[in-house]
């Protein structure tokens, strides 16, 4: 009688190698990411940048990172929770806001290269942000490059990361992209609406379901935009707002340190490591107190 033979042997579960931490967690595309970071060996040593844009529940990361061996190098950041130093200080995650923090993140390292004055982005009428697509052109130094590095998200058109994209390169950073993905895009017409894409640059899809609720169900509209009319932000006001947050951004993107002062004692939340020293000399005072213990049971017997 003839057995199937076994496939999977004890010297095959002997040669496997478990994936990394982060593709175990599903935190990390290395697909992705070996192809955003090779480097050309005749670069030597060049580093190769990326824009990184990433999203949680209450903020809008933007990074400038190249990759060593020995790790990523962070070059600049901006945050959407730094937006309310501008002006902004309610709905912080949405496509508007993606975009006001790409914008930030540009202008910051652009300073900080001292190349602000000569790559001073899409500024064609005024310092307003337009629908349109914009590619920075080079002069006699050339621009800022880096390769958007979107992470897990799904890059389905009108994405908020492409907001932060085109907050990058209105910024003046050059990113190699295409319009496709950019809120607006017509698959049928295969032509960027720039209307459509300025309205999502200015959260005029925001005000229009403010202007929704407000006439068809007002408790919903007081609930759900509270912290805006807190602020006397009504719909009408939404598009005046981020004008004022482009130019403030513009103005001034050097980061700030907070007002917060440093802690005077460092927690602790795990027994502090104690010296060579402190270890014997908590061993024999151990035995001595064993030592004593057990001399005064004998007195006792």
């Amino acid at each position: 009688m003839a057995f199937a033979k076994a496939q999977k042997t004890r010297a095959y579960f002997k040669r496997f190698q478990v994936k990394y931490k982060r593709r175990r967690d599903g935190k990390t595309d290395y697909r992705a990411r070996i192809r955003l970071i090779n480097q050309d060996k005749n670069k030597y040593n060049t580093p190769k940048y990326r824009f990184v844009v990433r999203f949680t529940n209450k903020d809008v990361v933007a990074q400038i990172i190249s990759s060593t061996i020995a790790g990523d190098n962070v070059m600049a950041a901006a945050y959407s929770h730094e937006l309310p130093r501008y002006g902004l200080e309610v709905g912080l995650t949405n496509y508007a806001a993606a975009y006001c923090t790409g914008l930030l993140l540009a202008r910051r390292v652009l300073k900080m290269l001292e190349m602000d004055q000569e790559y001073e982005g899409n500024v064609e009428v005024g310092y307003y942000a337009t629908g349109e697509d914009y590619s920075v052109e080079p002069t006699d130094r050339r621009p800022f490059r880096a390769l958007l590095d979107v992470g897990l998200v799904r890059t389905t058109t009108g994405n908020r990361v492409f907001g932060a994209l085109k907050g990058a390169l209105d910024g003046g950073l050059d990113i190699p992209h295409s319009e496709k993905r950019f809120a607006g895009f017509s698959k049928d017409s295969k032509q960027l609406d720039a209307e459509v894409h300025r309205k999502y640059l200015y959260a005029g899809h925001v005000a229009n379901y403010m202007r929704i609720l407000q006439e068809d169900e007002p408790e919903k509209y007081h609930s759900h935009f509270s912290e805006y009319l807190k602020r006397g932000i009504g719909p009408d006001e939404v598009d005046e707002l981020y004008k004022k947050v482009h130019a403030a951004i513009r103005a001034d993107p050097t980061a700030k340190k907070t007002g917060k002062p440093a802690p005077k004692e460092q927690k602790r939340h795990n027994p502090k490591r104690l010296t060579y020293d402190e270890r014997r000399n908590k061993l024999i005072d151990r035995l001595k107190a064993l030592n004593s213990a057990a001399d005064e049971d004998e007195d006792d017997e």
